[in-house]
């Protein structure tokens, strides 16, 4: 799937963000009672990076969200409780599992993100499942589509609308995909864990989408904002309407 975002717009967003000399905040929307709220998009943790705000395009709609069931939390692992960077604590302290969610796509990475206002930036967001228990909470295909990868700790899911998604942290001896397999919406892939190879991360799924877009003349492979098409997911979720 193909789709066209003209230099324009970019350029504008991203001279937009850089200008900001103070840290702007929202009051988190609410939906319908449910207990869910959330930041818009491109606001992030203060002082973990200049997000896209402005930006509330569905670059994936009607995707299922990445986890089988809720409560589920997107919010930065860095800048988070226990994070590096962070406010000191365990990782799995109760404040990262709880709402407002907060986008962390173009948190502050080295990462080369055409994108991002700074031009680097996280690939994609960080989620957190219900509870900190480790190798239990499932992670789910989000469309139809056909394994291409499988890691030390990642899949990549080729969907039929040309979009790739990857998995990254999942539990190796969890995984119930192969390479080359068709998977269906919503099929168990594995299970959220904090396994990064020969070292730890917290226990989380790092959730990305890849898509080619044209830029004026060109096209590229890029890492597109995943965030308002996982509202959007996590909403028909709730609803129990994946």
């Amino acid at each position: 799937m193909k789709f066209i975002l003209t230099i324009t717009i970019l350029i504008l967003l991203q001279s937009c963000a850089k200008k900001e000399k103070k840290v702007v905040t929202t009051t988190p929307e609410t939906w319908k009672g449910k207990g869910f709220t959330y930041y818009r998009a491109g606001y992030l943790k203060p002082n973990s990076g200049i997000g896209r705000r402005g930006d509330n395009f569905i670059y994936a709609p009607k995707i299922r969200f990445p986890l089988a069931y809720p409560n589920a939390y997107i919010n930065s692992q860095v800048y988070g409780v226990g994070g590096l960077y962070g406010q000191k604590g365990n990782l799995c302290d109760k404040r990262n599992y709880s709402y407002p969610w907060r986008d962390n796509y173009c948190e502050k990475r080295t990462h080369g993100m055409p994108l991002c206002p700074a031009g680097v930036g996280h690939q994609g967001v960080d989620i957190r499942a219900k509870d900190c228990r480790d190798n239990f909470h499932y992670a789910v295909a989000v469309e139809e589509g056909i394994i291409t990868y499988i890691g030390s700790y990642s899949i990549k899911l080729r969907g039929k609308s040309g979009r790739t998604y990857r998995y990254l942290h999942l539990n190796s001896d969890s995984i119930q995909v192969r390479r080359g397999q068709r998977v269906w919406r919503g099929q168990k892939i594995g299970r959220v864990s904090n396994n990064m190879g020969k070292t730890k991360t917290s226990i989380h799924l790092h959730f990305d989408i890849k898509e080619t877009i044209r830029f004026g003349n060109y096209s590229k492979s890029v890492y597109i904002p995943p965030y308002t098409s996982l509202v959007d997911a996590y909403k028909r979720l709730l609803m129990g309407r994946p």
